[in-house]
């Protein structure tokens, strides 16, 4: 079993920042891919950051030059540093990982965290 958690949600102004951690835990063997998605009220998930399997990153339109993702490979964490925060950032932000387990070495799940709630308003 592998568990996903985030921290460093909050209420912030419009142009504002805040740093997005999320740790992951359990049986890992391999981690192939680990980023960031939101959900706001009445929308689609969407992708906000990732690293991809080969170690780039992608992110979305809407947030290119303001966010920017990082990596703790030695803690299994990965950051999300949120910069001029705008109101239409609103939105539950899930920490997500493709991982390996001991359990299964050669087979990748994808594993979710639970969501840290991003308020941008005045």
């Amino acid at each position: 079993q592998v568990q996903l958690v985030e921290s460093g949600g909050g209420l912030v102004q419009p142009g504002g920042s805040l740093r997005l951690s999320c740790a992951a835990s359990g049986s890992i063997f391999k981690i192939y891919t680990m980023g960031w998605y939101r959900q706001a009220p009445g929308k689609q998930r969407e992708l906000v950051a990732a690293f991809t399997r080969g170690g780039t990153t992608n992110y979305a339109d809407s947030v290119k030059g303001r966010f920017t993702i990082s990596r703790d490979n030695a803690k299994n964490t990965v950051y999300l540093q949120m910069n001029s925060l705008k109101p239409e950032d609103t939105a539950v932000y899930y920490c997500n990982a493709g991982v390996s387990t001991w359990g299964s070495l050669s087979y990748e799940n994808n594993y979710w965290g639970q969501g840290t709630q991003v308020t941008v308003s005045s």
